[in-house]
């Protein structure tokens, strides 16, 4: 069978078959929907969603689970916008490397208390979670942070492809969705090209086998999870530029999005499969529908309500999908 064919059957075609579908029902609905504007408006708002997903997949696919990056982001909003209020003229490189490295300690030790304490990854990130917003929200009292500086102001405006709409205004490709895309092929290059990719699907496929085999688990799971922490700190970061504030709480829910998009695109809960490719089209699709509910004015509790049939639609594919497995096996 070619690469076409294959594509073609694959579950990646069907979400796309999928996102095709629901953009012709909304349009047909809505025809202000289907715009290059509205489709580039949304990838730009949906791409700090799109980075935290990329890192999760990577969590996912060795076989983990992490549901305190949304606290881990938060943590490192709180640090950087706290460095440029009190020194405005800090170096911009100083203030973009602080949230992604605080992402990345964090979670690593994520990855080392689950492993040495070999615990069960939901409860210790839970806890991790817990712990986070708990001392976040009495370090804080609360309190937003914004008035941040020009620098940090003018850069989520900057569009690397533009044009102008009916009304003479500019719109185009964000600098925000190119570096969405850009973690988005480091994610994918990793995955599909290095030997630490290999490793993790193998670890998320039996980590007995792999154990066995000379894997290092220990290694292979600070990496992941490591790699979910640089990904919150930078999706913390993006989001933090699409908003100028800081706030304990906006962070919170984006776990559940995040996994229901990490599974619409194909990765098990289980472990050991997931592309990136099908990550970003999850992300896309939900950030599709989740815009078409906004503009026919659905109320915003009916966008849980369609999340949660989504996570559970996906869930139902991955169990099939997995009994068929197992019968062929």
């Amino acid at each position: 069978m070619s690469k076409a064919k294959s594509f073609l059957t694959s579950s990646n075609a069907f979400l796309v078959y999928l996102l095709v579908v629901m953009i012709a029902v909304v349009t047909a609905i809505n025809p202000n929907f289907l715009s290059a504007e509205n489709f580039l408006t949304i990838l730009r708002s949906s791409a700090y969603s799109g980075i935290f997903a990329i890192g999760f997949l990577f969590v996912l696919i060795c076989g983990g689970l992490d549901v305190s990056f949304a606290a881990v982001a938060t943590v490192g909003q709180y640090i950087a916008g706290t460095v440029m209020i009190r020194a405005p003229e800090a170096p911009w490189i100083f203030v973009v490397i602080i949230p992604p490295l605080t992402g990345v300690i964090l979670a690593s030790l994520n990855a080392y208390m689950i492993q040495k304490l070999n615990a069960p990854p939901l409860i210790i990130t839970i806890a991790v979670q817990n712990i986070l917003f708990g001392i976040l929200q009495f370090i804080t009292d609360g309190r937003w942070l914004s008035n941040f500086p020009k620098w940090f102001n003018e850069f989520p405006l900057k569009l690397v492809i533009s044009a102008e709409n009916r009304n003479g205004v500019l719109y185009g490709l964000s600098v925000l969705t190119v570096i969405w895309f850009a973690v988005a092929i480091l994610g994918d290059f990793i995955l599909k090209k290095t030997v630490h990719g290999r490793r993790l699907y193998a670890m998320g496929g039996n980590i007995e086998a792999a154990r066995r085999a000379g894997i290092d688990i220990l290694k292979y799971q600070v990496f992941a999870y490591g790699f979910l922490g640089f990904c919150s700190g930078l999706a913390g970061l993006v989001h933090t530029m699409v908003t100028q504030t800081v706030a304990p709480n906006t962070l919170i829910g984006n776990e559940f999005y995040t996994i229901a998009a990490v599974v619409l695109g194909g990765a098990s809960i289980f472990g050991g499969s997931g592309s990136v490719f099908g990550t970003v089209m999850g992300v896309v699709i939900m950030a599709v529908l989740s815009n078409a509910l906004t503009i026919m004015r659905v109320p915003a509790y009916w966008h849980q309500v369609f999340t949660g049939a989504i996570l559970i639609a996906s869930m139902a594919v991955t169990a099939a999908h997995a009994r068929r497995a197992l019968k062929k096996g």
